[in-house]
């Protein structure tokens, strides 16, 4: 009796839904699913304790511990089918605030935290560091995000935009 009411309960909770495609652009989710496949050493399309400890081994990590595996499967409900995959990033990716996250980033680039970095000193960070933006992902990050007349760039009005999808009411 047990499995039928935490079946309910994650159901009612919206866990191992389908709703968690709709939380990912589909691109995103082929990358997913080339992970799972990765990870998937057996093909059996379960994550197990020994998928993970094979992935490990194929990645250098030879001693890793029992309890650790163990761990990071009991971090899901169940069984680890694709879905469940998927749903634990998800959860992560929301449990997080990206919107801090992406401010603090920002702040280190504003020392006299003005809540603007000039456009030029942007356009070499992004296009210098990191993932660095290809000169189309530029023209479109400053189209949606023009600096004002002294080229400034409003940082804080980017990561809400990121994180709500719509400029703020001013």
């Amino acid at each position: 009796m047990a499995p039928k009411k935490a079946k309910r309960r994650q159901a009612a909770e919206g866990g191992g839904s389908s709703n968690v495609f709709s939380m990912f652009e589909q691109s995103q989710i082929q990358e997913y699913k080339e992970a799972f496949t990765v990870i998937d050493q057996n093909r059996d399309g379960i994550i197990s304790k020994d998928d993970l400890r094979d992935t490990l081994a194929a990645m250098g990590s030879m001693n890793v511990k029992n309890e650790e595996l163990e761990a990071m499967v009991k971090e899901a409900s169940g069984p680890i089918n694709f879905t469940v995959f998927l749903t634990m990033f998800g959860e992560k990716l929301k449990g997080a605030d990206p919107e801090d996250a992406i401010m603090a980033a920002f702040k280190v680039l504003d020392p006299e935290a003005t809540g603007t970095i000039k456009k030029d000193f942007l356009q070499e960070m992004l296009t210098t560091q990191c993932d660095r933006f290809t000169p189309e992902e530029i023209k479109n990050f400053f189209t949606a995000f023009p600096p004002d007349v002294a080229g400034n760039v409003d940082y804080k009005n980017v990561c809400y935009v990121i994180t709500h999808g719509e400029e703020k009411e001013e």
